[in-house]
């Protein structure tokens, strides 16, 4: 008799997070007018856009930092409310921002554990090295020892303990925010690795990027913000790097295309009616 399948991994299909009509402005700003995004179980979604687009904002909505304004938010079929970063833990919705904050004074295992140590009376050091060694081997971690401090790890195994202190909550949904920024070719592809590790173990992953290469390299779905507006939805094995470029600088509605667009309209309509008249 086979063994159970992962129920994450039956489930991959499902939705575990539906932003729908999702606006917050900041006095005369707007931030975010009316976003709309689907993450599935299992995927990566992108979300990419140029300085302003609204990418920050929308991570600290999920992320319990800033309320919505107006809009609203599903959680496995669920409409919920994200007041607080322990309210967004607590549903299944862990973040790594792009700073990680990490203590580099302290080693990997007391940074994967800070806060949460496991001590009925007094710390459970062995247990909390054995899991952490378990959590990183899941990982395919690329850490030699995790008794030194987090100092003297590369940028790319520093991501690695990021990610793993937030796998320790069980969450559904990862929001990764630049996880490859300022990271070598070496680095980023190990991150990257870490990353398709996140979509194997049945996760719905967001990944904020401005870096066009990693996010055709791992994302299933491409999700472009422009000045804080939805301005496309794409499969990357359906779409060009150009096109998402283009949707978004903003190439694709300027006054030159629309300035083409009507002057094809009309020609169009002459072609039907016959001549104009003089």
């Amino acid at each position: 008799m086979s063994a159970p399948s992962d129920p994450l991994v039956q489930g991959s299909a499902r939705t575990v997070l539906e932003l729908h009509g999702i606006t917050k402005t900041f006095g005369a700003v707007a931030a975010l007018t009316d976003i709309s995004l689907e993450v599935h179980a299992g995927e990566v979604v992108a979300v990419v856009g140029d300085n302003g687009a609204g990418k920050s904002t929308l991570v600290k909505v999920l992320s319990g930092v800033h309320p919505p304004d107006a809009g609203s938010i599903r959680f496995e079929g669920k409409e919920v409310t994200v007041p607080t970063p322990a309210a967004a833990h607590a549903l299944g919705i862990a973040t790594v921002f792009q700073d990680l904050a990490l203590c580099e004074n302290l080693n990997v295992i007391d940074n994967l554990y800070l806060g949460r140590e496991l001590r009925p009376f007094r710390l459970n050091e062995v247990e909390m090295e054995t899991r952490s060694w378990e959590l990183l081997q899941q990982l395919s971690a690329k850490i030699p020892t995790i008794r030194v401090p987090v100092a003297s790890l590369s940028g790319g195994q520093r991501q690695t303990v990021a990610i793993a202190r937030s796998l320790l909550g069980d969450p559904k949904v990862i929001i990764l925010d630049e996880p490859t920024a300022a990271l070598g070719v070496a680095q980023t592809a190990e991150v990257l690795n870490l990353i398709e590790r996140l979509r194997e173990r049945g996760l719905g992953v967001i990944m904020i990027s401005h870096n066009m290469a990693d996010v055709t390299a791992v994302a299933d779905r491409v999700a472009v913000l422009r000045l804080g507006r939805n301005n496309g939805d794409f499969s990357v094995k359906d779409v060009s790097t150009e096109e998402i470029i283009a949707a978004i600088t903003g190439a694709t509605d300027n006054v030159v295309t629309r300035r083409s667009a009507a002057r094809s309209q009309h020609e169009t309509h002459v072609g039907v009616g016959g001549s104009t008249p003089r």
